[in-house]
């Protein structure tokens, strides 16, 4: 399992590109996971539904299932947030675990820029950033040279950034670890 983020501001198009990644991995035969983290409250839950009514009534942990598919729901009541690293241990093993968010975590990223948004570079104090996706086609804006870089409209370019900068998982977590 390899793990890459996808850090950027918002309105830059991570979320755009990762669902054109997904795709364009499997069909090279890679099985791809996402993590995605939320600033803000969210519910997957419906009010009035069965599941929402066992979390309301206090369970820490709802799991639902179906033949199509199944969610385990755990609530935190209180504990703090899990981190990244706690929850990459959560996942089913794949070949790439793509993760939007966790900007200042300490895991293997491309920075994601769409010069529309006007909000400055982030690999300038992320030495985490391995390589720069981007709109930008001015020639006057100089990017350092070791900093390798794909257009967004490139999927096959990003495919290949992604398969040469994703970190094992057991790199990653131990980078993780390091940084708290």
């Amino acid at each position: 399992m390899r793990v890459i983020g996808l850090s950027g501001w918002s309105g830059a198009g991570k979320t755009t590109l990762i669902v054109r990644l997904i795709p364009a991995l499997e069909a090279r035969g890679f099985r791809v996971s996402t993590v995605k983290h939320a600033h803000h409250a969210f519910d997957i839950d419906k009010p009035g539904k069965d599941s929402y009514r066992h979390r309301e009534a206090g369970a820490t942990e709802v799991l639902v299932a179906s033949a199509n598919r199944w969610a385990l729901m755990h609530e935190l009541r209180g504990a703090p947030e899990p981190s990244l690293a706690e929850l990459l241990v959560k996942l089913a093993p794949v070949d790439f675990v793509i993760v939007e968010g966790f900007k200042a975590d300490a895991h293997a990223k491309l920075e994601v820029h769409r010069v529309a948004n006007g909000k400055p570079f982030l690999f300038r104090e992320d030495p985490n950033i391995k390589a720069f996706v981007s709109d930008l086609s001015d020639p006057a804006v100089v990017l350092p040279e070791q900093l390798p870089r794909a257009h967004l409209d490139d999927i096959d370019a990003v495919v290949a950034l992604v398969s040469k900068f994703a970190s094992p998982v057991d790199a990653t977590l131990q980078a993780l670890a390091a940084r708290n």
